[in-house]
């Protein structure tokens, strides 16, 4: 408990130390919130999203679970979708995973990791899909660091593929779907893919070769 008092120390002191700095921030964000980003990220401390694209508190509408998965089975991940895209209004709906993913890694191990086994499968499932390329990298790293990135795009196309989306995109609505993935080892993110419509797809620049 005395370690735990520590957090509200460590509040009131950013407090007074964001209100010296900027006396109005507080009665900004007191205000309705009107974020233009949509982030699905993975749960992992080290993957903060308002950090990484260096964005204020607001700017950024957040959902985490382990590996940035997308499932329609998943009501919380959804309603955070339709809430963002439909209320909210956000321009960039984005899946970001990263280098490094502990549910990616666990996914590829054969040890039994009890409940979190069922979650992962979604993951494993990925790995099947393209087994035939993940087959051929010469690494655990690399077999890894591949299966993050085709991860991102499986759950991009998941984004897209939710009647959120769906029925967004038919009524004219306009905004992007993006993967992107993230180093732990440099803080740098990587450009995958872009999806504004049902059928415009462009890939980044850091887009996976193998699927060239």
């Amino acid at each position: 408990m005395e370690e735990f008092k520590k957090v509200f120390e460590k509040n009131k002191a950013w407090a007074a130390n964001t209100t010296a700095a900027d006396p109005d921030f507080f009665t900004r964000l007191a205000h309705q919130q009107s974020p233009e980003h949509l982030w699905i990220g993975c749960s992992d401390s080290r993957v903060p999203a308002n950090q990484i694209m260096d964005l204020p508190p607001g700017e950024v509408f957040v959902h985490r679970n382990i590996a940035n998965i997308v499932v329609p089975s998943d009501l919380n991940c959804l309603s955070v979708l339709q809430f963002a895209i439909e209320v909210l209004k956000v321009r960039h709906v984005i899946v970001c995973g990263h280098y490094g993913c502990g549910g990616i890694a666990a996914a590829m191990s054969s040890k039994k990791n009890g409940m979190i086994d069922n979650w992962l499968r979604h993951i494993r499932t990925t790995a099947r899909i393209y087994s035939d390329l993940i087959d051929k990298t010469s690494s655990e790293e690399e077999r890894n660091d591949l299966l993050c990135e085709l991860n991102v795009i499986e759950q991009v196309q998941n984004v897209c593929a939710t009647t959120i989306v769906q029925d967004a995109w038919d009524n004219g609505q306009k905004f992007a779907v993006h993967g992107i993935i993230y180093s732990v080892k440099n803080g740098l993110l990587k450009d995958l893919i872009h999806v504004e419509a049902a059928n415009k797809v462009t890939h980044g620049e850091d887009f996976p070769a193998v699927l060239k």
